[in-house]
């Protein structure tokens, strides 16, 4: 069964919807992805099989490779929002999982590349838990 899914960049220029089944879920440590965060990871949807509508703001969408690597991010020129690419040549759909204004069914598979994880990234269970902001 096929799912949809649609998801918006932060400011709202961009947005798709995702039509089909994702696969795995990751959450990755490596120090690029921590970048192209700015946070302890990046959650990564992938699917073999979904496909990318633009419903708006498809002009708006820029991308950034890392010179002599395969690592990739696109995102609005605008807001700077994480958006979803097509990777192995047309193989592969990438979707930011924070991207997504609709509920995601799948859980995490793993946390990979941890050997380069932030050193800070110990222990977060442990850390308090506000349901708003603090103070």
């Amino acid at each position: 069964m096929s799912t949809k899914h649609s998801g918006t960049c932060l400011c709202g220029t961009v947005r798709f919807e995702i039509s089909g089944t994702f696969e795995r879920f990751y959450l990755c440590h490596c120090s690029r992805c921590r970048k192209g965060s700015g946070s302890a990871h990046a959650a990564n949807l992938f699917s073999s099989e979904a496909e990318i509508t633009w419903l708006s703001g498809e002009d708006c969408i820029e991308s950034y490779r890392v010179p002599d690597a395969r690592h990739r991010r696109s995102f609005c020129r605008t807001c700077g929002s994480a958006l979803p690419r097509v990777e192995a040549g047309g193989a592969m759909v990438v979707v930011p999982a924070g991207s997504l204004d609709t509920p995601v069914d799948i859980r995490p598979n793993a946390h990979i590349c941890l050997s380069s994880r932030a050193n800070w990234d110990d222990g977060l269970d442990e850390v308090t838990r506000l349901d708003g902001l603090p103070g």
